[in-house]
């Protein structure tokens, strides 16, 4: 058994997601929401638990990671999981919305260089 004397059992983020990089449903953006459905099946990992806890109220893709504390590319994986079982619905970003200006976008840009 692998162990961190601060941390406890580790487990390798490869361990999670069985060595997947992406789930079959396709790649989440950070900043889609996700929502839980229906109750959970007891046969899920702590992990997808997790998950479906935060996922209570739409909570974005990003947000989750930082909650589970785990790499994104691993939150990626099982959130796609979770989807596909329909456990979880995805709702993703507005792309139609209104798009800033180049000139919004130097001005953000130079205001980060002034701090």
């Amino acid at each position: 058994m692998w162990l961190d004397d601060e941390a406890g059992p580790l487990v390798r983020p490869y361990a999670l997601t069985k060595g997947r990089v992406r789930s079959a449903g396709g790649s989440l953006d950070l900043i889609a929401l996700v929502s839980a459905v229906g109750d959970p099946p007891s046969a899920l990992g702590p992990e997808q638990h997790a998950i479906l806890r935060a996922a209570r109220t739409p909570i974005s893709v990003a947000d989750v990671a930082v909650e589970l504390d785990l790499p994104i590319g691993v939150v990626r994986v099982l959130i796609g999981d979770l989807r596909d079982q329909g456990l979880l619905t995805v709702t993703a970003p507005n792309a139609s919305g209104p798009r800033p200006t180049e000139r919004i976008l130097k001005e953000v840009i130079n205001g980060l260089r002034a701090l």
